[in-house]
């Protein structure tokens, strides 16, 4: 069983069993509703994720698309297209208590990728904000 849930802790949830993948998303809409250049997000089988705190808000975008998120925080949580991934529900990773847990197995939507990317490497890195 893994649990995660909003920055402020109003809505928590569970996942059952493994993720069917885990992907970093470059797409336009995932960018749009993060404000991230990217966004990490775990598969599950619907019957596995149940919301176990509070009531997380939903938005309907284009095409099916439905993500939800804390109401009070903003935080995203979820996301489910019936159309497009019929029976999953695509948790944000980084919302997982353990969020380090799994890496990534695939980029997905990269033709929408921010061209330096390709460049991160490259700037100098601190451990924390530097001083």
């Amino acid at each position: 069983m893994r649990e995660g849930g909003c920055q402020c802790g109003a809505v928590r949830y569970e996942a059952s069993g493994d993720p069917l993948h885990h992907a970093l998303c470059h797409c336009t809409d995932c960018r749009a509703s993060s404000g991230a250049p990217a966004m990490a997000w775990s598969a599950f089988p619907e019957q596995a994720v149940r919301v176990t705190a509070g009531a997380p808000i939903t938005y309907e975008g284009r095409d099916g698309a439905r993500r939800q998120f804390c109401g009070t925080c903003g935080t995203g949580l979820l996301y489910t297209n019936a159309e497009m991934l019929p029976g999953l529900v695509d948790i944000q990773t980084a919302t997982f208590d353990d969020a380090g847990a799994n890496p990534p197995g695939v980029q997905i939507q990269r033709a929408e990728r921010l061209d330096w990317f390709d460049t991160l490497s490259d700037l100098p890195a601190f451990d924390r904000y530097p001083g």
